[in-house]
């Protein structure tokens, strides 16, 4: 008997609520033969415990078949975190994904669907396998973003198969419907429509989706953290009052659902001069610090207001691929990287205190003297 011999077998263990296998998952970590015994490790991405007593008695039942008196099938499964999902139960309907990022804000307007963006492909470009979730139903701006608003995406069977762009895997329900239609949903159909987004798109195993998502704190937002264990959070703003208040609430959303915080992103923060290159504090700076130390976060970057990012966004053109040697490019590649080291600390604590991540300081200003 032979490892490829029980890895066929174990080809018939599906993983629960999916029709691929453990073994096409790549959740069959270790096999060890001895003297009529097996020995099987299987890693998984759900903590919840009907998931893992399933796969050890289907797995169990599939190795005795091979004549094997002893069976021994060990599943190691993540511990429910205290900061990882608004239930704590670890359920997951993507396994193949191994962290999620919801990137949302108090109000509309404040630039979060170009902050998902530049953030995917930031990490893209840091070598991350990436998926970009545009779950903004009403408003689905990514497509365009992303230069995919002329293509579809093609159906396989019954799921729907992501386009790509940027080396980032993508689905917008904007892709799905016809330019210029509106979605006239009650909140039931958001959220049945947040989780197909979720379950009947066939996303790679990559290591990380981040989502962008509809502003404010409803249906939507509740659906995705009961679906998903949310690994970080980051909510987008602008220096202005109005805008901070709102964003207040995102802050408290993630506490309330027990989501860890990664930071406030400060959008339109200065005005880069395109003549001298000076930056300028026009519509506020720096005022987001505040809220960030209040709900003990960071504030990850401050993004100025550069045509390029208005340029990049009509034509699908990002900034941070097209344009790496600006400094709005430049910030949201640091924040990629603070936002990485986030994700792997929670990993690290099965969830995190976010009073213990040090805040750190984005680049500074100077006044533009032309």
């Amino acid at each position: 008997m032979t490892n490829e011999n029980v890895l066929e077998a174990l080809k018939n263990v599906t993983y629960p609520g999916f029709t691929k296998d453990i073994v096409t998952f790549g959740f069959v970590k270790n096999v060890e033969i001895g003297e009529g015994s097996v020995f099987v490790a299987i890693d998984i991405t759900s903590s919840a415990d009907e998931v893992k007593q399933q796969l050890v008695s289907d797995a169990t039942t599939e190795l005795k078949k091979l004549g094997f008196a002893d069976v021994q099938v060990h599943v190691e499964a993540p511990k429910p975190p205290r900061e990882m999902s608004n239930t704590m139960s670890g359920k997951n309907i993507v396994p193949q994904v191994k962290n999620f990022v919801m990137v949302s804000s108090g109000k509309g307007g404040v630039g979060k669907s170009t902050t998902s963006v530049n953030l995917a492909i930031s990490l893209a470009m840091q070598g991350k396998k990436v998926g970009l979730l545009d779950a903004d139903i009403y408003g689905p701006n990514v497509p365009r973003m992303m230069g995919l608003n002329e293509q579809r995406p093609e159906i396989v069977g019954n799921k729907v198969q992501p386009m790509k762009a940027y080396g980032v895997e993508v689905m917008s329900m904007g892709s799905l419907m016809e330019d210029g239609q509106s979605l006239i949903w009650r909140g039931a159909m958001v959220m049945k429509a947040i989780e197909q987004l979720l379950r009947d798109i066939l996303w790679s195993d990559l290591d990380v989706l981040v989502i962008d998502m509809p502003p404010g704190t409803g249906d939507a937002q509740l659906t995705l953290a009961q679906s998903i264990p949310v690994t970080a959070g980051i909510t987008v703003t602008t220096p202005q009052e109005v805008s901070l208040d709102d964003s207040r609430r995102s802050l408290d959303m993630f506490e309330k659902l027990h989501i860890p915080t990664a930071g406030v992103i400060e959008n339109m923060s200065g005005f880069i001069c395109p003549s001298c290159d000076e930056e300028s504090d026009i519509f506020g700076m720096g005022t987001s610090q505040a809220i960030a130390d209040e709900f003990s976060t960071e504030l990850l970057a401050r993004i100025p207001i550069e045509p390029a990012v208005r340029i990049g966004g009509d034509t699908g053109q990002p900034v941070a691929y097209f344009k790496t040697d600006s400094e709005t490019a430049k910030r949201y590649q640091e924040a990629a990287l603070i936002l990485w080291k986030f994700i792997e600390k929670v990993n690290a604590d099965g969830g995190v205190d976010n009073a213990a991540v040090q805040p750190t300081t984005p680049p500074g200003v100077s006044a533009c003297s032309s």
